[in-house]
């Protein structure tokens, strides 16, 4: 990419599927994005247009900004609001969680759209082991794992799991309110193509599971 894109071509790029990265809009804008190597035209039919890593990259510089921008430059913009059309997965400890059925569709969607993912971009089109996405977004997607099973994240004052970054390379810490859940938890990201092993803290004795993309 030799210089920045055209606010027209940023303005399908924020657009895009925060899953899969699907991307909607005219054939110039799209073939314009492709000669910059910030989407792809995928080669099987309907051969719609997704962002490629760099495209990513480019969308996920866009919120940064927007994200730390005072309040005051644009007040109807709240990225935290599901309104704003930007998919999170609860990783638990959030306010305010919502476990009504436009939320229990929401996730079923981003579920889909993210096996679509990996049959798209792992090898072979195989869809039982996380895709390259997964791996740069780990806390994500283990959280989007657990919640399109049905498993509840922790709110503020209520208990349920619990997905965190560790210090280990590729891999998120899991934590549940008893063993049940935490078995619960484990056999849900196994099933989704996540190694996973259970752990100890040192200091509390607290069980934890370890859990990490599976390759094979």
């Amino acid at each position: 990419m030799t210089r920045p894109p055209t606010a027209a071509q940023r303005r399908v790029i924020d657009a895009a599927d925060p899953v899969t990265g699907r991307l909607r809009g005219t054939e110039s804008q799209l073939a314009a994005l492709v000669k910059r190597e910030l989407a792809f035209r995928h080669p099987r039919p309907p051969h719609d247009h997704f962002l490629t890593p760099a495209g990513h990259r480019v969308r996920e510089e866009t919120a940064t900004a927007a994200a730390s921008a005072p309040e005051a430059a644009e007040p109807a913009r709240e990225p935290a609001r599901e309104s704003s059309g930007v998919f999170a997965a609860r990783v638990g400890g959030e306010e305010g969680i919502d476990t009504g059925p436009s939320r229990i569709r929401e996730v079923h969607s981003a579920w889909q759209g993210l096996l679509e993912l990996r049959r798209m971009t792992n090898p072979h089109g195989v869809v039982d082991r996380p895709c390259a996405w997964e791996r740069t977004h780990l806390v994500q997607a283990a959280a989007l794992a657990l919640e399109a099973a049905g498993h509840r994240p922790a709110g503020a004052d209520t208990e349920g799991y619990r997905v965190r970054a560790t210090p280990q390379p590729e891999a998120v810490a899991v934590r549940g309110p008893d063993a049940g859940a935490l078995r619960e938890c484990a056999a849900t990201l196994e099933q989704a193509g996540w190694q996973v092993g259970e752990h100890a803290e040192p200091r509390t004795g607290a069980r934890y599971l370890l859990a990490s993309p599976r390759r094979t």
